[in-house]
């Protein structure tokens, strides 16, 4: 099973906001929840087998992402957040639970002295999770 979501137009992303997406090839045995023109995804742990812990996801996002122009210039990023910001795109959903997913605009900094910038442009976005176990 895979799901597929899109953005093809500009959009502009505030820092620590979810990237919205706007079409899909969605999943249809209700692994995946998603409404349309908004970047939150709901991961089930729908598991085929009693004896199943995990409901296993990857998910892969690319993009195109930049400063605005006229915009604040810093550091820019996405990651993907599944109920935080994580780096790995294997997720393990445990059984009966959900896991909430986005791709978020973050820092691309731990330093804190560093600003990053407070919007950042997205297109192009692709966002693809599939189910692999």
């Amino acid at each position: 099973m895979a799901a597929e979501y899109l953005a093809n137009a500009v959009q502009n992303v505030s820092l620590n906001s979810p990237i919205n997406f706007t079409a899909s090839i969605p999943c249809t045995r209700g692994y995946v929840y998603h409404e349309d023109e908004t970047g939150i995804f709901i991961l089930r742990g729908i598991v085929k087998c009693n004896c199943a812990q995990f409901a296993t996801y990857r998910v892969t996002y690319q993009g195109n992402i930049a400063v605005p122009t006229g915009g604040t210039v810093g550091p820019i990023a996405v990651a993907l957040a599944v109920n935080n910001v994580t780096s790995t795109a294997i997720i393990k959903v445990p059984k009966g639970c959900c896991f909430s997913l986005s791709v978020r605009s973050v820092s691309a900094s731990n330093d804190p002295t560093v600003t990053p910038a407070p919007v950042i442009e997205v297109q192009n976005s692709n966002l693809v999770i599939d189910r692999i176990a």
